[in-house]
Order: C-alpha cells, then structure tokens, then sequence
C-alpha cells in the first residue's frame, strides 16, 4: 500500500460529502470509543473496549480497576474534543501552543506537575536501546518541529501525519504521554485533510513499537509507514462502508461477537470466516478466559469489504495484498 493508494480511496469517500448526520454521529461515537481504547491499551491501559465504552458513555467507574486507567479514558475522549474543534485549521497553524493543550489534556488529572509542559529530566522507553534527546534541547527540537510543520505542505497528507508523529514520538518531549499525544496530532492531521482518524490497534502493538524502534535506531521506516498507511485505510473502508449503505455502519461501541455471530452478521459460513482469519484477512479483537475469539465492529467492516473485492473478481491472494 502507498499514500497514492489512500487518494484513491478518500476521492471514494468524497463523493458521498457531506454525509449525513446520522452517519457522521454514528461513526464519531464508534471511534471516540475505539481510538481512547486502543491507544490507552497500548500505553498499557487495562481498561477493557467494553469498560472503556462504560466509562465513557455512562459515566461509570469499574470496579476493581484503577481510578487512573479511567482519568486516562476521560483526558483522552476530551482530547479527542479538541482536536475535532481545530479541524478547520491547517497542519502550518499548529504551534507549539496546540501540541502543549493536546498534552495537558492527556496528563490532566494523571500528572498535574508535567502536564502542559515539556520535561526537564532524561527519560527512557522501557526495553529500548533508543537514546533520547537531552531535556536541554527539547524546546529547540520542538521549535524545528512545528516550523518543519509549517513547510511540509508539499508531502502527502497521509505521510505528513505519519511523519509527524514519528518525528513527535522521537523528540519525546514529555515526561508521559509522548504516544497517545503523538497519535492524537497524527489524526489531527488527517482530519483536517479530510480523512477519518486512523486506529492502531492492539493487536498491532509490537508490530508498532518493533517499527518505530527499527527508524529510531537508524534502521528504515517502511515498517512503520506501512502499518500507518494500513490503519488510515481501514478507517477510510468504515467510512466508505456506511456511506454505500445508505444509513450508519451498524457499530455498537464495545460489541464484541463470537465467530458464529460474525459469520451470520456477514452472511458467511463460519468456516469461511475461520478461513479469512487463519490467511490473516481478518483478527480477533480479544479471547476470552474460557477461550472464545471474540471479533469487533472492524471483523465485520473487513468482511464486508473481502466481499465487495471478491465480487471485483479479485483471488484471495490479491485481497490479502490490499490489507498489508
């Protein structure tokens, strides 16, 4: 997959702009949900997707989980917010000042004495050899940053928000928080070009930091850009596919289904869909204790999607290669 690829795609889901409210309410509930889980998990979060949706729609604590993973679910819905209020900016307004509020959105309520403001410690990322900036030259580095921002407008949208993000995650200049703010900057960027948020998923954890550390370490980067460019691209499908239904994706934040109810959501065999997870087309989202592969509202937009290209006279094989 390249960014030209993603063109293609957003130009699809230009032609059904602007969508309808219900739709955009919809989907706007479906990723809140889904973008605070993911990337709280990632950080190592053990809110659950279902609590998560808990916390966030009723208001509700769970017991027995730390009163810190629920501040961190609120601080990051609300900066999902904000971010959703600047969209009508551009990518070279983004100051200094922005990518501070992001943070002390994130750290609010967590870490008040560093929230809002850059480190004046060294820090480490656990597991890595990665050294990092000295906090001496964090204002200097963050200064280059938002000027590099404000003259990228020649790179594609797409790679300029996964460039930011790199470059952000790399500077670290945070005592906490540096991915979850970095993330939420890179999907700052992509919706004020147009495109949906994209998702990192927890499943793709390793893959993530294995590729962010490979292009920190001096190593390349295609990893990593792949594993963005694939994030933008489902979200571009969840889009399309509620689009070309006529009415909002059906998406319940926190659903999860066993594979006979996905198979029967998406009027397949369920060992067709058994097939589709062992060729790696579709994941299992979460398994539980007694050993159920449960699937998310992303298993059911993946298989909507194999139909639609095996109805293209597209093999298998040539699908697998459109979800790399």
């Amino acid at each position: 997959m390249n960014w030209a690829d993603l063109t293609k795609k957003q130009k699809i889901l230009d032609k059904y702009r602007p969508l309808s409210p219900d739709i955009v309410s919809n989907l706007d509930a479906w990723f809140r949900v889904e973008l605070t889980y993911s990337s709280n998990a990632i950080e190592g979060n053990t809110l659950t997707r279902q609590e998560t949706a808990v916390v966030l729609e009723k208001g509700l604590t769970v017991g027995g989980k730390p009163l810190k993973d629920h501040v961190e679910a609120t601080n990051h819905a609300g900066a999902l917010d904000y971010i959703r209020d600047l969209v009508r900016g551009a990518p070279s307004q983004l100051g200094e000042s922005v990518i501070l509020s992001i943070y002390d959105l994130v750290l609010r309520g967590v870490d008040d004495r560093n929230a809002g403001r850059y480190r004046d410690v060294p820090v480490r990322i656990s597991g890595s050899t990665v050294v990092l900036p000295n906090p001496r030259k964090v204002p200097v580095l963050m200064a280059a940053f938002v000027a590099w921002l404000s003259d990228a407008a020649r790179l594609h949208p797409a790679a300029l928000a996964c460039e930011a993000h790199y470059r952000l995650v790399t500077i670290h200049p945070f005592v906490d928080g540096n991915g979850r703010t970095a993330r939420l900057l890179m999907n700052l960027i992509l919706l004020m070009h147009g495109y949906p948020p994209a998702i990192i998923q927890v499943t793709e954890r390793l893959a993530y930091l294995n590729a962010l550390e490979t292009a920190q370490l001096g190593g390349p980067k295609d990893s990593f850009e792949q594993l963005i460019a694939a994030a933008i691209d489902r979200s571009l499908d969840i889009y399309i596919d509620a689009c070309r239904g006529g009415e909002p994706v059906e998406v319940t934040p926190g659903r999860q289904l066993r594979i006979g109810e996905l198979a029967k959501v998406s009027g397949e065999s369920t060992s067709t869909i058994r097939f589709w997870l062992k060729e790696g087309l579709i994941s299992v989202a979460s398994v539980t204790p007694s050993g159920y592969q449960l699937f998310d509202d992303g298993a059911v937009i993946r298989c909507r999607r194999i139909q639609e290209l095996k109805q293209s006279r597209l093999t298998l094989a040539e699908i697998k290669l459109r979800f790399v």
